[in-house]
């Protein structure tokens, strides 16, 4: 009898529990997506939690941001915040990398590239030539009571989120072009925006989305600052200041999303701080501030790796 209802509970927990969540949020009839999206994140014991967790994260993304922002990351400690760190994360991209990944013209092989990106989730990316890119309402933006705009900024890249996000959330969604990627990035870091590569154990430890991320808004950016929650990886670069041009005007450290600016005499960057993102480069007049690689802060996501074909 113990062996039969523990049969049971297995099966109402990894299949039938699962399935109902699925059926619902399809509205009865899953969708073609849904069922890429398990195929895609895998099916162990029918369904893992991850494959359960991402659908969740996906299908109910704003409701799922804002419920961890004002509710959760408040009241958070140290080590749920690390633990948070280690599942949700992102690499800083510069200008340059974030227009790459989206004007890609080849197709993508199913490769290992964690000598490419300096985290181990951080893997096994997957995107086709051209990519299919639809832009969703940002979760973080959404989820405060006063947000900077626009706010359907968020780039979802690729096979199957692109797909997803478009067939579950029609009306706060649209499919867009490469160009018109090209033209939300380039608009997004003139507004003093951060371009982030996201990846989540979720979503089946994959890059996912590039989103535009402002100071204010960001939870990511936010636990990063507040707290120091290592959030954020560095996009291998760090931001140098010629003192000979800087006239300590200031708008270098108003604009910085990550804080690592100050003024003394000249503008006065802190290296720990600082995670390469170019915003400041861009918004200094006087053309005192540059990007410089520095193998202390890892490695940078070499986007011509990923135009490389399967010989």
């Amino acid at each position: 009898m113990v062996i039969i209802w523990t049969i049971a509970i297995m099966f109402f927990i990894f299949v039938i529990f699962p399935g109902m969540i699925i059926l619902v949020g399809d509205h009865f009839k899953i969708k073609n997506s849904s069922r890429e999206w398990i195929n895609t994140s895998g099916i162990k014991r029918f369904f893992n939690f991850n494959t359960l967790h991402g659908y969740i994260y996906l299908r109910w993304q704003k409701s799922y941001l804002s419920f961890f922002i004002n509710k959760i990351e408040p009241i958070s400690i140290k080590p749920l915040r690390d633990w948070w760190a280690d599942q949700y994360h992102s690499k800083v991209l510069t200008q340059e990398q974030a227009e790459q990944i989206v004007v890609i013209e080849e197709n993508i092989p199913h490769q290992d590239l964690e000598q490419v990106l300096p985290y181990p989730k951080a893997r096994e990316i997957i995107l086709q030539a051209p990519p299919e890119i639809t832009v969703f309402e940002c979760g973080c933006r959404n989820a405060r009571e006063h947000h900077c705009e626009p706010t359907q900024v968020c780039m979802f890249i690729g096979h199957p989120f692109a797909k997803f996000m478009h067939e579950h959330h029609p009306e706060s969604s649209k499919k867009i072009t490469q160009g018109e990627a090209l033209t939300l990035l380039r608009e997004e870091h003139e507004r003093g925006h951060v371009h982030n590569a996201w990846f989540k154990n979720a979503t089946a430890d994959r890059f996912y989305v590039i989103c535009n991320c402002c100071k204010c808004c960001c939870g990511g950016i936010e636990m990063m600052n507040t707290f120091g929650t290592k959030m954020v990886a560095s996009s291998g670069y760090v931001a140098v200041v010629d003192q000979s041009a800087c006239i300590t005007c200031g708008s270098c450290e108003e604009i910085c999303p990550f804080e690592a600016i100050s003024m003394n005499e000249t503008a006065h960057i802190n290296w720990e701080k600082c995670m390469g993102c170019g915003v400041c480069v861009d918004q200094c007049t006087q053309n005192a501030l540059s990007l410089e690689r520095d193998e202390r802060k890892g490695i940078p996501l070499d986007t011509r790796m990923l135009q490389r074909t399967v010989s």
